[in-house]
């Protein structure tokens, strides 16, 4: 039999070997089972629970030695007079007894202590024993003590742990969801997080991203194509400043580029060192193109209308002069020139208002029922007394066409600034067609020239507001860019759809589609049927 100084050896020994065992375990759930196990057995107990408070500060068995889960509510009015009364509480004898009784097991000795770790109590530990004669000695009571303090130490380190696997969870949640691209730099800038948005705006994988130099996978450059982040990397600039931005095209690696705008957040060292980054990256292409469209605008619009004003200015003041005699023709040439001038002018603004209206979701329709091949017979009739005979024009309409559901005037537009376009850019003539079918419950319906034609490249931005393409012949010709965009808009509003293909030196094609009218019901006088069939 081992002397009590031996034992309290053993015990000793026993309890540091079993506090590296639980230091070396952060999940909770095994921490608490190896906690209650070993502290029943290191007592020579038969029973043991861990009970935990709550978010609603009530007691909650977390783990136990010995008793299934179905046994657990037999401990709740125990749980109840701990929580409320204490441990030393006249009521324990009583409540053990009956708790002996409803487990059908011999309970004759248990200690309950507070499981605390500074100014906060975590929960209770008991320790039950069923032996008779046998009590807690002070050197048990001690070294339990002892085991509780640690245990408490080690139970709110797994708590904290919790808590940080959770919070990681949801701060990976918040980053992998975000409609921004995300990702965290470390001391040499190298990338240690990347979210599924930075993927879809670089192209990069997370695995190839990982690791590697950001310079190297966002590579944000300037207009000219410098790296911005290998010659002016804002961290590298301006060491001092806990948030600086960039902005710039990031060229996506199946070729398309866009513009980004780059924000910064460094970590610092408690030394104040540079301790890495978190980038947050946002797609800003839009408000580029809008802002380079504005400027665009701004310079389209100043040249467009200061060239009328600018000749009618002429014109008037050298028809005032006295001091100029004129001859009547050429005064006559001088007001036509300023008629012509003004009703560009006119268009000009009209233009713009119908723009403008458009983007306001503004465009009125006043759609009815109307032949196309009509309207287009007219103004075509309208445009062939202006031009040379370098043009033919041919209406190829299938014959007994449906009416379209349309607003007539709006249509007459949309035909004049096609044939005026056919026109313009068939600097040789040729024959422009005017042509339709049903089809799919729309008529589809398209004007070709044999003109100078457009590049492949060049049509899909064809119908963007303020584009011209970019040819000797666009450059020679006035215009805004405005007519192919509200031939579009117009279209469109009407639940069309407008296309373009092209051939370079062979002309153009321009196609579009307009719902076809519901039939109509024929006028009929109205009729009363009475009861009696009469």
């Amino acid at each position: 039999m081992l002397e009590p100084q031996d034992l309290r050896l053993r015990q000793r020994d026993y309890l540091l070997r079993l506090m590296r065992a639980m230091a070396a375990q952060l999940d909770a759930e095994p921490l608490l089972n190896l906690v209650i196990a070993q502290a029943v057995e290191l007592l020579a107990g038969n029973y043991g629970l861990i009970a935990l408070y709550n978010p609603n500060q009530r007691l909650e068995i977390r783990a136990a030695y010995g008793l299934t889960p179905s046994l657990w509510s037999a401990f709740d009015e125990i749980l109840h007079v701990l929580q409320s009364e204490g441990p030393q509480s006249s009521h324990m004898s009583a409540e053990l007894s009956k708790l002996a009784n409803a487990l059908n097991v011999p309970l004759r000795q248990v200690v309950a202590l507070p499981m605390v770790t500074g100014d906060q109590q975590l929960g209770m530990m008991l320790v039950l024993r069923a032996a008779l004669n046998v009590g807690f000695t002070a050197d048990d009571r001690q070294l339990l003590s002892a085991f509780v303090d640690f245990a408490a130490i080690a139970v709110n380190n797994s708590q904290l742990y919790a808590e940080a696997i959770a919070e990681r969870g949801r701060l990976d949640a918040i980053i992998e969801s975000s409609a921004d691209g995300m990702m965290m730099l470390d001391t040499r800038w190298r990338i240690t997080r990347f979210n599924a948005a930075m993927e879809r705006l670089t192209g990069w994988s997370r695995e190839e991203a990982l690791g590697r130099p950001c310079a190297e996978v966002l590579a944000i450059h300037n207009q000219q194509g410098v790296n911005i982040c290998l010659t002016a990397c804002p961290l590298q600039l301006f060491p001092d400043n806990d948030h600086p931005s960039v902005e710039g095209w990031v060229t996506h690696r199946d070729g398309h580029e866009i513009y980004v705008g780059s924000s910064y957040s460094v970590v610092r060292e408690p030394t104040g060192r540079f301790g890495g980054a978190i980038a947050n990256i946002r797609d800003i292409t839009k408000q580029k193109r809008d802002e380079q469209q504005q400027s665009t605008f701004i310079s389209v619009m100043s040249h467009e209308l200061k060239t009328p004003v600018a000749i009618i200015k002429g014109y008037a003041s050298t028809l005032s002069r006295t001091d100029v005699k004129l001859n009547k023709a050429t005064k006559a040439e001088m007001l036509t020139g300023i008629e012509e001038e003004a009703d560009r002018l006119a268009r000009l603004i009209g233009d713009l208002l119908e723009v403008s209206r458009m983007q306001a979701g503004g465009l009125r329709l006043h759609p009815a029922p109307f032949d196309l091949s009509d309207l287009a017979a007219d103004v075509v009739a309208a445009f062939a007394a202006t031009v040379d005979q370098r043009f033919e024009f041919q209406l190829r309409f299938e014959p007994k066409l449906p009416h379209v559901y349309a607003d007539q005037e709006r249509i007459r537009m949309v035909l004049s600034n096609l044939i005026s376009n056919a026109i313009k850019y068939s600097p040789e003539g040729g024959v422009i067609r005017l042509g339709g079918w049903p089809e799919n419950g729309h008529v589809l319906s398209y004007v070709t020239d044999e003109g100078i034609g457009i590049a492949q490249e060049e049509l899909p931005k064809l119908f963007a507001p303020f584009y011209r393409v970019d040819n000797r012949l666009a450059r020679e010709t006035q215009g805004a860019g405005l007519g192919l965009y509200l031939t579009k808009s117009i279209i469109e509003a009407h639940g069309g759809r407008m296309w373009a293909d092209s051939t370079l030196g062979k002309g153009s094609r321009f196609y579009w589609t307009l719902p076809i009218a519901p039939p109509s019901l024929p006028d009929v006088e109205p009729s009363v049927i009475l009861a009696n069939g009469e």
